[in-house]
């Protein structure tokens, strides 16, 4: 079955760009489009998409507040969110990884990129093009929120510290797997631990708890 995705977009030229790239990409189909943030939580209720690409910069009700009642802490059943942006530092797109998307794009994106996009986030990975996303992670987690983050239920096993630094420098699965020697299964295993004792939803808030605790700085 196709990933049913909902594009929201307060421009239409570009709301139909990404659509012709995303449905020239197999299976991936476009069930709605909206204009606005207040339009997207609507529709995405109404019709429950797989994915919900969100832009950032909306009228009514921007992107942010979108991703947080599609996708926050609140949300019983939370949406795949994934945003977009223009800049790759656009210092919102921390607000909406930290409102619950799973990851962010470039408007620029291409269709190869924009396709993985959606079936990651429809398959409930989090970091898209994750050099890009840690780099900004960085940049305004550390800085901002250093030891803030609330400490884990239990305390960290010396491996999961290694998966837990791994996924902040935006490693995926695999290259995590070949970085400490262990099966994909095993690195699995240990981001569903971390999770749990971290209180976290995905990989993307596992980063975040990286920074924010002050695990990760300078890109160590």
């Amino acid at each position: 079955m196709s990933i049913r995705v909902l594009l929201a977009d307060d421009q239409q030229l570009v709301r139909t760009g990404v659509r012709v790239l995303l449905e020239s990409q197999p299976g991936i189909e476009v069930v709605a489009e909206a204009s606005d943030g207040q339009q997207a939580v609507e529709l995405a209720r109404q019709l429950r998409p797989d994915v919900c690409l969100l832009d950032i910069r909306m009228p009514v009700m921007d992107g942010v507040e979108a991703t947080r009642l599609l996708a926050g802490p609140g949300v019983v059943d939370p949406f795949a969110v994934v945003v977009i942006t223009t800049f790759d530092l656009d210092e919102h797109v921390h607000d909406a990884l930290r409102a619950g998307a799973r990851g962010f794009l470039l408007k620029d994106a291409g269709p190869v990129l924009l396709g993985q996009a959606v079936h990651a986030a429809a398959a409930g990975d989090a970091l898209i093009a994750p050099s890009v996303t840690a780099r900004l992670l960085q940049t305004f987690a550390a800085g901002r929120h250093d030891g803030a983050a609330r400490p884990p239920a239990e305390p960290l096993t010396p491996r999961e510290d290694d998966v837990l630094l791994a996924v902040a420098r935006g490693r995926t699965n695999t290259e995590i797997g070949d970085e400490l020697f262990i099966s994909l299964s095993t690195v699995k295993t240990h981001i569903a631990s971390l999770m749990a004792k971290l209180g976290v939803r995905n990989r993307v808030e596992i980063a975040l708890w990286a920074y924010e605790s002050g695990r990760l700085r300078d890109g160590r």
